[in-house]
């Protein structure tokens, strides 16, 4: 897997588009490209050369590639690779510092039997792909873990907007819309018809790029409200 994660890191990577919003593309990744997205994952989440990576999600989509594996190897931090299973995860997060889930990973492992006597202090928890409801954020943050809500596509990376929730933090949902985050690593603006247009050296487009998704921004929090296209 490490010669894998190098391959990507010099060459560069040619990746498919996750699906969640809309069929599938061929995308490339430049090596200058994942060069600065890793740079800013690496300070969203505070990784460092002795982090301990555990990733669950799937490696060949930018959760499970670009959220924290690559960023980790490009500074030669420990990066272990497992198919997600939820019993697994609560009983193997003690040895590891970081890990990246999606919405419904997260979902799983907060309902199972392991949650209870689960104990997520110090650990920094990662959740994007999809929307993340107030309530999870809340239960992760009451388990002692800091949990990044972030927003991001396969185009732009994965960590280019968020928000940290660290432990006693509570998030609320507003207009029943989730939170996307109010840190910002690309230069954005909001359409007349509220789509969100982005522009930054971590985009495989030059110049501005229409995401297709939809914001509001509420106390200097970005919000999300659904797909243009739905």
């Amino acid at each position: 897997m490490n010669d894998f994660f190098d391959k990507c890191l010099q060459q560069g990577y040619m990746m498919l588009s996750s699906g969640s919003t809309g069929p599938q593309k061929k995308l490339w990744q430049s090596a200058d490209k994942i060069k600065e997205a890793n740079r800013v994952a690496r300070e969203v989440q505070k990784i460092q050369t002795t982090s301990r990576i555990y990733t669950v999600c799937k490696i060949d989509h930018a959760g499970g590639l670009l959220a924290q594996s690559l960023p980790a190897r490009d500074i030669g931090a420990s990066v272990e690779v497992e198919d997600f299973n939820h019993i697994r995860w609560c009983e193997r997060i003690v040895e590891f510092t970081h890990s990246h889930l999606t919405p419904k990973m997260a979902r799983v492992i907060s309902k199972s039997k392991q949650w209870k006597d689960l104990d997520l202090t110090g650990k920094i928890i990662t959740c994007g792909s999809d929307r993340v409801p107030a309530e999870t954020i809340n239960k992760f943050t009451a388990k002692g873990a800091t949990f990044i809500a972030n927003w991001g596509m396969t185009e732009i990376g994965p960590i280019v907007i968020n928000k940290t929730y660290i432990p006693g933090s509570v998030a609320e949902d507003f207009e029943g819309n989730t939170v996307m985050g109010d840190v910002c690593y690309c230069d954005w603006r909001i359409s007349d018809d509220n789509e969100l247009w982005v522009k930054s050296d971590t985009c495989i487009y030059r110049g501005w790029f229409p995401t297709g998704d939809l914001v509001k921004v509420h106390n200097d929090i970005m919000y999300y409200m659904g797909r243009k296209d739905a």
